[in-house]
């Protein structure tokens, strides 16, 4: 079950009604607390985040519309359920995101995949688009946005407003992440208020290098480097 304002951090104002975070659990904690470790092995890293990654597509999941659908059961009797309401697509922000597509493949069957590449540009400080590829009807699917931290938020607002060129309406975008910064999460929703985030930890805040803290490094070097 989600909340709005995880138990690690009650002292924060209240958060967006568009926030959640996984049930913060023990379980959870100590998932979180072996993927913060510097001594944790890579394939460790692999195996425990993509846990937690799991987890947050199937809440993501959660908060996608759904309408009533009546099925036949084997016994020959009826049962009136639901079905999710449109067609899903799963857009990562390279390089890191990419690592939360298994997940969302393993619970979605054929799922359509986007991808976007925001850096910072050197000369303005600000992010900047160097290549998106979409599947052609994205402007009628729910966009799953995947990308593991969220800090100042500059790249995933610059995401969201790619998205919306391509015709997504904003309260179609759910945003995935392992861990936010409250900053980070009250830049994007002031952006985009309609839109949803769905987080696994809120942390303290940020370091003068713009790293969460405490965090958990670099995501990406973490997993994809020895």
């Amino acid at each position: 079950m989600s909340s709005n304002i995880p138990a690690n951090r009650k002292n924060l104002d209240p958060l967006p009604p568009n926030v959640f975070t996984l049930a913060q659990t023990p379980q959870l904690e100590a998932l979180f607390t072996i993927i913060r470790n510097k001594d944790t092995s890579r394939g460790d890293f692999l195996f425990y985040s993509d846990r937690i990654i799991r987890l947050l597509v199937e809440e993501g999941l959660n908060h996608l519309p759904v309408v009533s659908r009546t099925v036949e059961t084997p016994t020959g009797t009826t049962y009136d359920g639901v079905g999710f309401k449109g067609k899903i697509c799963g857009v990562s922000i390279l390089r890191a995101g990419e690592a939360m597509e298994v997940a969302l493949r393993e619970v979605c069957r054929s799922v359509r995949i986007g991808k976007i590449l925001i850096q910072r540009d050197e000369d303005t400080a600000l992010p900047k688009l160097f290549y998106s590829k979409f599947p052609k009807d994205i402007a009628q699917r729910y966009v799953l946005l995947l990308d593991p931290m969220l800090a100042t938020g500059g790249s995933a607002i610059k995401a969201v407003e790619v998205l919306k060129d391509h015709g997504v309406p904003e309260d179609r975008i759910i945003f995935i992440n392992l861990i936010a910064a409250p900053v980070g999460l009250t830049n994007f929703m002031k952006a985009f208020p309609t839109s949803k985030i769905i987080t696994g930890w809120i942390d303290d805040g940020l370091n003068e290098k713009a790293y969460i803290v405490p965090g958990l490094g670099d995501f990406g070097e973490r997993r994809y480097c020895e």
